[in-house]
């Protein structure tokens, strides 16, 4: 039917004439409450972010010096993280004069890459950007 008799129709009834397809030779048209459509996307849309997965990324920083205890407790919250399914990265900063002890660091990230080994996998190898070295870890789905 024409337009201008669609538009008539939905008038008489009460309700609004949407538009459902627009590439289609004639454009199709439906006779629909327009709030009731508007209110059911947003409940689908909002479903369909329930459903998503958000990817959060948890973070330990590491010092150059760091004592083992210490270092023990930070690997358990990173075993933690992992195992709740987030991605970590860990760093490590350097300050004053201990980037003259870089490789130091880089020892200690590959032991944290080898102690995780069973629980994730690293993105990369340790990378020195500016004064710290980062990597990421995403976890390893069983």
């Amino acid at each position: 039917m024409t337009f201008q008799r669609g538009l008539d129709l939905a008038k008489q009834a009460g309700f609004d004439l949407a538009l459902v397809a627009d590439q289609a030779t004639p454009p199709v048209c439906r006779i629909v409450n327009f709030g009731k459509l508007i209110y059911e996307q947003k409940k689908k849309d909002k479903e369909q972010r329930k459903l998503q997965h958000q990817h959060k990324v948890k973070e330990i920083k590491f010092g150059c010096n760091i004592d083992p205890h210490d270092y023990q407790i930070k690997m358990s919250h990173a075993i933690e993280f992992l195992q709740k399914g987030y991605k970590l990265k860990a760093s490590m900063m350097f300050k004053g004069r201990e980037m003259a002890h870089k490789e130091l660091g880089f020892g200690i990230m590959q032991k944290v890459i080898k102690e995780l080994e069973g629980q994730g996998v690293a993105e990369n190898t340790p990378k020195l950007i500016g004064r710290s070295i980062i990597i990421n870890i995403n976890p390893a789905h069983h």
